[in-house]
């Protein structure tokens, strides 16, 4: 049977990150030999309430179909953002619905929150001495409500096991994606991520506020460096090989990279070759040490060092885990 994703709708969502669930989840379907085309996953949206209308921010209800005892038959639990959280955003305590709604939930069950939805979350105790983020105007606040929590405010998402939280709308998909990505591999999140038309992968330690995200009119861009770095990861790329791209010195380049970015373009080279190990890793019978040559890392040492930084595991654990799930 497909995991099973219930969404839980609240008074006051943002449409918009309601509808990520459904649009990320629901577009995975399996892609190796045994389940080729299969839907990976069933999302379902539920209410604290019997099935009835629910208020959005914008100038519309919904109707939901389901109660919450939809949350009983449920692998994973994603919770939106709401602008009417009440005594949660207000006490850091869940009103009598949620708490009753909650009680619904099952030992073991996957938690997700997008935005201000992780003040749902924490009021519930389960982010209690976890690390977590939520949208960064928030961050102070939610510090301040849930001490015990540990926030970090500038990061897009963060995976702590059967708990996930995200910070604010886009940082949404990136989440969904990075759960697609974790449960059934690369290929998967990828061809979601052109289906949608969004970018296959952001790192969760991104930051989340960019102080200058778009470019002021009629300057130079990074974007044909980055081009040209991703046709070659496998050769040694210079920091000034880069710059050169685009006509830069090496100081001008580093700071708009940063500014259109969020990263330094050693970081960025970085998690792209880490990328493109996992592809390797995930679809390939490669060795270790080609797939260290040809994702640019050039020793299996350095390969294994930076796929546990980032992924916690080694290149041998990673593949096993993903080519299994495909087999």
């Amino acid at each position: 049977m497909p995991h099973r994703i219930a969404v839980l709708a609240l008074d006051g969502l943002l449409p918009f990150e309601l509808g990520i669930p459904q649009r990320i989840f629901g577009l995975s379907r399996g892609s190796g030999p045994r389940d080729e085309g299969r839907k990976l996953y069933e999302v379902v949206t539920c209410s604290v309430r019997p099935p009835g209308p629910v208020r959005t921010d914008a100038d519309f209800t919904i109707t939901v179909q389901r109660g919450p005892e939809t949350l009983a038959t449920a692998d994973t639990v994603v919770i939106p953002a709401s602008y009417e959280l009440g005594p949660v955003y207000t006490e850091g305590r869940l009103t009598d619905e949620l708490a009753a709604a909650f009680a619904h939930i099952r030992p073991g069950t996957r938690m997700v929150s997008i935005c201000t939805g992780s003040y749902v979350l924490a009021a519930a105790g389960y982010l209690d001495g976890r690390p977590a983020t939520t949208h960064w105007s928030s961050a102070d606040h939610f510090q301040q409500l849930f001490p015990e929590v540990r926030v970090d405010p500038d990061v897009l998402f963060i995976d702590d096991g059967d708990v996930l939280t995200s910070a604010g709308v886009a940082a949404g998909i990136d989440l969904c994606l990075h759960i697609v990505r974790r449960d059934h591999g690369t290929a998967v999140a990828n061809d979601v991520a052109r289906r949608t038309v969004v970018p296959p992968h952001r790192d969760g330690g991104q930051a989340q506020y960019i102080q200058r995200p778009v470019p002021e009119t009629q300057s130079a861009t990074t974007t044909s460096a980055r081009t040209w770095a991703l046709g070659r990861l496998e050769r040694p790329i210079l920091l000034r090989d880069m710059a050169q791209q685009e006509s830069m010195s090496v100081r001008t380049f580093t700071r708009r990279f940063r500014e259109e970015v969020g990263v330094s373009p050693v970081q960025w080279l970085t998690r792209q070759r880490v990328e493109r190990a996992r592809q390797l890793l995930e679809s390939t019978d490669l060795s270790i040490d080609q797939v260290a040559r040809d994702a640019g890392f050039g020793t299996p040492t350095s390969l294994r060092q930076h796929l546990q930084a980032a992924l916690g595991v080694s290149p041998t654990v990673y593949r096993r885990t993903f080519r299994a799930g495909k087999a």
